[in-house]
């Protein structure tokens, strides 16, 4: 009788035992999936900070135009989708700004962003500021309409139905609030190459060569916009990067060729907003996400950073 009794107690103890360790388990498993979740939200969110703090040059959300009913300097984008504002068609969130002047993934001691090689990034646009065909960024709904790659076939630099119209001079000169964001061959609109009346590349001669040549070096259009772009697809947040090889296929090196990684799954809410700076400020880009796991598990994160706001980025 009493070996009886301690075979049930002990049974009785076992199994309340096995149970607590079953808690314990998923309680555990419960704790790493959160935790993965907030890795994967700090990868992210890395990434992009990084590249707002080490670029010189945002690109995109551009900044608001009054004459629009939907607010281009805000681009926010969520799952299920919420309607979008005004005429536009699709709600879309993407960040694009052009690579940090530092990056070289090639590893060969020239700027990923300076395709001619000579020591300067991005002194040369033509019609088409980012060379890949497009207007705007290809594939990527720039102007936040719902619609992409719309107007001029690669011309139309902020998808405005206009093209070539914001020369380089500092001043918004067709007035929809953003600047020098849609140039021409000729970038300051001069019609000289280089800047009029200077000897820009310090040779001893003054506008030599095709107007287009905007840094007098005998080539024209040859250092364009790389950028680097952060967009979803679906619920996985995309990171594409321009590279300094050919990526399509096609023998060139061009504004088509670039990588695309995902750089965090699950993302239901995606905001990034360009903020309005005055001419004695930097320009900041607020950003805003959400993930989740579809376990039950979601974290957010958000902040702000000042564009070129560090040396050294995220290589």
């Amino acid at each position: 009788m009493e070996l009886m009794i301690s075979v049930v107690i002990g049974g009785m103890l076992l199994l309340g035992f096995q149970r607590l360790l079953s808690v314990s388990l998923s309680a555990k498993e419960g704790l790493s999936d959160e935790i993965r979740l907030v890795q994967q939200a700090r990868f992210a969110m890395t990434r992009m900070t990084k590249a707002v703090a080490g670029s010189p040059r945002l690109v995109l959300p551009l900044a608001d135009d009054v004459d629009t009913n939907w607010p281009e300097n805000i681009r926010e984008q969520s799952d299920p989708p919420t309607p979008p504002i005004g005429d536009s068609s699709l709600a879309t969130a993407v960040l694009a700004v052009t690579l940090p002047i530092h990056w070289d993934a090639n590893k060969d001691g020239i700027a990923d962003a300076d395709n001619d090689g000579d020591g300067r990034i991005d002194e040369d646009w033509g019609y088409d500021n980012n060379n890949d065909g497009d207007d705007g960024i290809r594939g990527i709904d720039d102007d936040g309409d719902g619609s992409v790659d719309e107007n001029f076939f690669g011309t139309s630099d902020d998808e405005d139905a206009e093209y070539d119209e914001d020369r380089i001079d500092g001043l918004d000169t067709d007035r929809d609030g953003s600047v020098e964001e849609d140039t021409g061959r000729d970038m300051n609109g001069d019609y000289a190459p280089g800047l009029a009346g200077v000897d820009d590349d310090g040779d001893g001669s003054i506008d030599e060569g095709d107007y287009g040549d905007d840094d007098e070096d005998d080539l024209g259009d040859e250092d364009w916009q790389d950028s680097l772009v952060f967009y979803l697809q679906g619920t996985n947040l995309i990171e594409r990067r321009a590279v300094p090889w050919d990526t399509s296929g096609d023998s060139n090196v061009t504004g088509i060729d670039y990588v695309e990684s995902v750089i965090a799954e699950g993302v239901t809410y995606l905001r990034f907003e360009r903020i309005a700076t005055t001419a004695n400020q930097k320009t900041h880009v607020s950003i805003q996400f959400t993930l989740d796991d579809g376990e039950g598990n979601s974290t957010e994160m958000a902040t702000t950073v000042r564009l070129g706001g560090e040396v050294l980025g995220l290589p």
